[in-house]
């Protein structure tokens, strides 16, 4: 049986070998990392889909591809050794050191993508890493590890310094928590708190619930395919995706219109509404069958009948009647659809949703109107506001915007979470400051302080 401890020692070697590596070689390496997996992503992708039995090949395909990139250009030319930064009107200069030995904990949802990203933020700021993968991708984060060390010979990398469990377990993960010097921990709820209690510093993320506000006088033939491809993304795993959609109710039609040529199934029905509540939620819990499975195996599921191209299913909604289930996180492919008389009635659908569920992730809305934009922002306690982009693509962020490139999305103190924003290397260094004088520094009088 694996020994954590004898993982835990091998990656506090090759961590303090890795400390004396150059900025050079750290982001040659970093590179490599990404550019492995992109090189690999329809292998892993498929992999992926096969040990899973979530998502389609596609979408993870594309998710793969897409992140991989992403990321490497936003670290490109960073620094993460020595003096990384000097403000002369203050004094203070910032050195960055390593922290240790990370332990991640990857979701089974983007088991590639997660472990990818942990990997190269840990080496970018000369941590070592040991993942701890869900027990339903083992083998395809196993696969990733196998291809990145294979990857990473030609360079002088110390062996052990990205690891994983081989045969993860709750007993086992609770003690590499317990053992590393950080956890990021982007799996379920009960392992973020089960990270919290680890008595190590950790770093989580918290449930996403995305609402999103349609706007007046916006170009809804622009607007619905961008929520359509978010929400079907993956069969709607990603935590960022479009959970439900407020529209004016004048233009309700011409929004349903759209959302119907572009493969969404309208039910309105009030008990076909019932029985996907109750399969989507068994007491009170995310039905794990329901989770990532298209759209037309979902209507089938629940005995609707839908055609084959379908690609969301987009249920009517009502603020004072619609299940609770469905005003939650639902991990596949389903909308709901609201009206509102007042842009100001929209602004409490979306916070009376993200109170139930989602408090600190993420909203957006397709506007052009900036003062309903910083008006949602000031009503909704969440960390990001998405405006008129693609939930599901840009929440972790995009050539398209400036939010952090991650596949960690904390939720703030809102969410329980200390991370208030997108997961960076940045986020898993030390630092020492010097605190020189700086140029005409001198103690001000009382007259000047108080008067």
């Amino acid at each position: 049986m694996q020994s954590v401890d004898d993982m835990i020692q091998k990656a506090r070697a090759a961590q303090v070998a890795w400390e004396e590596a150059g900025q050079k070689q750290i982001d040659a390496v970093v590179r490599e990392i990404g550019k492995t997996v992109y090189d690999n992503a329809e292998m892993l992708a498929r992999l992926t889909v096969e040990e899973t039995q979530t998502g389609n090949y596609e979408d993870n395909l594309k998710q793969d591809k897409r992140k991989a990139g992403i990321i490497w250009q936003s670290l490109k030319g960073r620094k993460s050794v020595g003096v990384v930064k000097r403000d002369k009107k203050t004094g203070l200069v910032e050195i960055a050191k390593p922290i240790g030995v990370v332990a991640a904990i990857l979701p089974m949802t983007i088991p590639v993508t997660n472990f990818m990203s942990n990997a190269m933020f840990s080496v970018k700021a000369r941590n070592a890493i040991i993942a701890a993968p869900h027990p339903k991708s083992v083998k395809t984060v196993a696969t990733t590890l196998s291809l990145v060390l294979a990857a990473l010979k030609k360079f002088d990398v110390p062996d052990n310094l990205i690891q994983c469990l081989s045969q993860p377990s709750i007993e086992l993960t609770k003690e590499l928590m317990s053992k590393a010097d950080v956890v990021v921990a982007t799996g379920g709820m009960p392992m973020v708190k089960s990270a919290y209690s680890s008595g190590k510093p950790a770093y989580g993320v918290g449930p996403g619930n995305v609402q999103c506000i349609i706007d007046r006088k916006v170009d809804i033939e622009e607007v619905v395919p961008k929520i359509v491809d978010g929400r079907a993304f993956n069969n709607g795993l990603p935590c960022a995706c479009e959970q439900a959609v407020m529209v004016h109710k004048d233009d309700f039609e011409e929004v349903l219109q759209s959302f119907l040529r572009h493969k969404a199934a309208f039910i309105e029905d009030k008990a076909a509404i019932r029985k996907l509540a109750d399969a989507l939620y068994v007491d009170g819990v995310l039905n794990r069958e329901c989770m990532g499975i298209s759209a037309v195996q979902l209507a089938d599921r629940i005995g609707i009948k839908v055609p084959k191209d379908t690609r969301i299913l987009l249920v009517r909604a009502d603020p004072d009647s619609t299940a609770e289930e469905l005003r939650k996180e639902k991990l596949c492919p389903v909308t709901l659809i609201y009206t509102y008389s007042t842009f100001e009635d929209a602004v409490a659908m979306v916070k009376s949703n993200i109170q139930l569920q989602g408090r600190g992730h993420s909203v957006a809305i397709h506007s052009s109107d900036e003062k309903h934009i910083e008006a949602l922002a000031m009503a909704i306690p969440v960390t990001r506001i998405i405006v008129n982009q693609c939930a599901t693509t840009s929440a972790g962020g995009s050539f398209m915007n400036g939010f952090g490139a991650t596949t960690t999305l904390g939720t703030g103190f809102w969410g329980n979470t200390a991370l208030n924003g997108n997961l960076d290397f940045t986020n898993l260094l030390n630092y020492t400051k010097i605190g020189y004088p700086p140029a005409g520094a001198r103690v001000f009088s009382d007259e000047e302080i108080w008067g």
